[in-house]
Order: structure tokens, then C-alpha cells, then sequence
């Protein structure tokens, strides 16, 4: 297999384990050309790319704006707060007014659930989910699969907890679908406030006590609370949050065996988990980040060849 089965990457669930293999392939031989002199290649050399935001982003924006760059793609950057959406302009105006310009590929960021799928529905260009409200973080799921294969060399039978603010993460309902693709076993944990009800029904374990879920995996992904989601209050304090959740040394040195910890950022320092973790040998944060910019150059590459729509 060659070409992915999708035009769009709107999320894991659309993704076959064959899809996910070819990316993972494609983002190691990307890995090679950023980590060499020259790091630029001429993949995307006729291909505009617009990265639409309608949320703020840091480190995603980045990532896919360097990986565009490091594939010699056309970039146009478009932000919903300088724009004439604070007009009172659609989604499917704005979109359609820069696919006028002729942009062939479409990176979006919004905060409803299904956006992408909407523009997927009504425009030719090639759509990628860069995070849609609590739904879907597809690329975020795979840079971190990706980053654990590169640890464990499969993720089949691997346990993986993910830690924190499930409720309001768009990244964590993806890692569970990536993760299930490649046969891993994964445990949610979290306060029962910040858990979806029905959550187990996706096959998950569930967990209340942070120490046991550390005691059971071999991977602890650890979200931060997303304060910035919640309309009211889930817990008492951010203070007794760290307390009983937060992921620090002393609960680490405690275990009776080396997990490896993530964090797919921004991190709330002292809160869901400690600078001395965060900075430790047992973190791979910082190695995520650099996978990031491989595995979005080879999203970009292999939707540019991708077939047709149905």
C-alpha cells in the first residue's frame, strides 16, 4: 500500500491500521530529512496549504506551518480573530473565499465538533483535522503512537493510561482509537467528574486512583485540565487536583517498575504533573514535539497524492 484510503484526515476513526502504517513509514524517512543539513525537500512544491485556526494554537499551528515548509509547500495562515468572521462571515464563506485563491489543501482548527466533516462534505480541497472542539485530534494521536512504537517496536499488548481531563479531550478519544488500532490496552483515569459517562463503552478501562493506573501501565499519557472548556466547576481546586492526580517523583520513584511519560502540552506545571517529571529521563515530551513535525509532513504528503472522493 502506497496511498491512503482518505482524502481527508479528519479523524483516527477513519483510518484503517494500514492507513496509520504508511504514515508511520512515511514520517520515518521525514525524521531522516529534518534531522540532516539540508531540510528541506521539494515534495509539495505546487501545492498551496492554508492554515485556518478559529481557535488559538501554539504548537500545532507551528508544527504543521514547518512541516508545510519543510516539504517546500505555499503557505497562507489565516486567524479567525483578525478576520471577517468577527463580521459575521460563515465557515463556508470564509473557506470558500480563500479556496478562490486557489489553495489546494485545507489544515483547520475550530472549536465545534464536526466542522471539518462539514467543509469535507462541501469542498474539493483536501481537509486536515487540526483539533475540532472535544471531538477529534487525529495527528496529535498519531505523533504520540508514533512516538511509543519508536520505544516499544509494537504497540500490540502495550498498556497505555491516560491521565487526566478525559471529559473535555479531543486528544485522548483519539489516542484510544489509535491505540485500540495497533493492540494496545488502554486504562482512562481521572476524578469521575472529569470521565464521560459512557466511556467504557469504547472499550477502555477505567480508573479512579492514579497510583494503581501507574502501577498497571507501561505508558502514562498525562492531559492537562482544560480550564478553558469547562463551564463549571469539576473539582474543588487546582491545589487538591495536584494532590490526589498529579504525576510527581515521589509517586514515581514509589512504583516498582520505569513507565515511560507523555504529555502531548501545553503543561500545566505542578498541576497534572511535575517539573521533575516533566524534565526527567523517563519523559519523552520533547521527543513528541520533534515527531510531531515528521508525522504532519507525512499527512500533508500522502493526502497531496490521495485518491479521489467518492
Amino acid at each position: 500500500m502506497s496511498q491512503l484510503s482518505v482524502k481527508h484526515l479528519l479523524g483516527i476513526k477513519n483510518l484503517t491500521r494500514d492507513d496509520i502504517e504508511l504514515i508511520f513509514e512515511t514520517a520515518s524517512n521525514f525524521k531522516e530529512v529534518i534531522n540532516r543539513p539540508i531540510k528541506k525537500v521539494p515534495s509539495l512544491r505546487d501545492i498551496t496549504i492554508a492554515n485556518i485556526f478559529f481557535e488559538s494554537s501554539t504548537r500545532t499551528r507551528l508544527s504543521f506551518e514547518l512541516a508545510e515548509k519543510r516539504l517546500s509547500a505555499d503557505v497562507i495562515n489565516f486567524s479567525s480573530s483578525t478576520s471577517s468572521v468577527k463580521k459575521g462571515e460563515t465557515l463556508l464563506d470564509t473557506v470558500n473565499n480563500i479556496l478562490a485563491m486557489k489553495v489546494d489543501m485545507v489544515v483547520m482548527r475550530h472549536s465545534s465538533p464536526g466542522a471539518p466533516h462539514f467543509l469535507a462534505r462541501h469542498i474539493e480541497a483536501n481537509i486536515i483535522n487540526a483539533g475540532d472542539g472535544t471531538h477529534e485530534h487525529p495527528t496529535q494521536a498519531l505523533l504520540d503512537t508514533f512516538s511509543m512504537r519508536q520505544h516499544f517496536g509494537s504497540l500490540k499488548g502495550l498498556k497505555v493510561a491516560i491521565i487526566g481531563d478525559i471529559l473535555h479531550s479531543r486528544v485522548a478519544i483519539s489516542n484510544i482509537f489509535a491505540l485500540q488500532k495497533l493492540g494496545a490496552e488502554v486504562m482512562v483515569c481521572g476524578p469521575n467528574t472529569l470521565l464521560p459517562v459512557h466511556i467504557s463503552e469504547l472499550g477502555v478501562k477505567v480508573e479512579l486512583e492514579v497510583r494503581k493506573a501507574l502501577e498497571w501501565c507501561d505508558v502514562a499519557n498525562i492531559l492537562r485540565i482544560q480550564l478553558e472548556r469547562q463551564q463549571i466547576k469539576y473539582f474543588p481546586s487546582l491545589r487538591e487536583y495536584a494532590l490526589y492526580y498529579g504525576v510527581n517523583r515521589t509517586l514515581l520513584d514509589s512504583l516498582k517498575k520505569e513507565i515511560l511519560i507523555m504529555h502531548p502540552g501545553p503543561i500545566n506545571r505542578g498541576v497534572e504533573i511535575s517539573s521533575d517529571v516533566a524534565d526527567s529521563d523517563h519523559s519523552i515530551i520533547l521527543e513528541q514535539v520533534e515527531n510531531g513535525v515528521a508525522i504532519r509532513m507525512a499527512v500533508l504528503y500522502l493526502l497531496a497524492d490521495s485518491p479521489p472522493a467518492n
